[in-house]
């Protein structure tokens, strides 16, 4: 037996204990909505402006998975791509996003921010250890499996579908005007969150282009998050707006 072996059996231990703290995480944000956005509420911690917030909690992800793929095995076509991706996604989320309309204004509690530091801490390096150090090595003969082509599909289509949906939000606001309004258009016809459905649609597709636990973990954790942010807001909207579309769904089209 290897001593590479013991390893990743552990590593893959600690996924499983990490997925299972998702369900809890889960079944707490049902009951109490995170305090940033139109959820804001006072006891948690002095405010940190929106951009700076995104920053320090976004950072630590894609700067570990870069870690790991310089430090790891030998670099290759597939690994670089599965790298490539990740960054390109939180370059958005951190270096992009919070600069655009009427969000570059809004602030984070401080709890909130550790709280998104700790977590993409954790979550970069098990996915940067398994994906570049001690999962399967994916040679360039992945990139033709129907896996990585079905995920790479799925990943982009989630992408596009919650930049798109972030820009409609935008929109929505006036230039120096922060209030909200009802979305309207494309997949805002159907669900509330079209952005939050994008995003676990995104990482469920990077689950299956890498074909790894550690992905799918984040998975999970992104619909644990996403799933009852999803339903809050559209608790928010109905109880904001009477003339709030009776059909609209919270995040899945005609089910959720």
């Amino acid at each position: 037996m290897s001593l590479v072996e013991p390893s990743t059996e552990s590593l893959r231990r600690v996924i499983l204990l990490w997925t299972g703290a998702a369900g809890v995480t889960a079944l707490t944000l049902l009951k109490i909505a995170a305090p940033y956005g139109r959820h804001a509420r006072k006891g948690w911690g002095p405010p940190i402006a929106a951009p700076i917030a995104w920053i320090v909690m976004e950072a630590p992800s894609p700067i570990l998975m870069a870690a790991f793929f310089v430090a790891g095995r030998p670099p290759g076509l597939t690994t670089a791509i599965f790298l490539a991706l990740w960054v390109g996604h939180y370059a958005y989320r951190a270096l992009v996003f919070p600069f655009l309309g009427s969000g570059r204004k809004a602030a984070m509690p401080l709890s909130l921010v550790v709280f998104g530091v700790l977590f993409n801490l954790v979550n970069g390096s098990l996915n940067g250890a398994w994906l570049f150090v001690l999962g399967p090595e994916r040679t360039a003969a992945w990139l033709r499996d129907p896996r990585f082509l079905a995920g790479l599909a799925l990943f982009a289509t989630g992408f596009a579908t919650h930049v798109r949906a972030d820009a409609a939000l935008r929109a929505l606001r006036s230039p120096g005007h922060s209030g909200y309004a009802i979305p309207r258009g494309g997949l805002f016809e159907a669900v509330s969150c079209p952005n939050y459905l994008g995003e676990i649609v995104e990482w469920t597709g990077y689950a299956v282009l890498t074909w790894s636990p550690s992905a799918l973990s984040f998975a999970v954790w992104t619909a644990a998050n996403l799933v009852p942010r999803a339903l809050a807001h559209h608790r928010w909207y109905r109880g904001r707006f009477g003339d709030y579309p009776e059909a609209r769904k919270a995040l899945v089209p005609g089910l959720l």
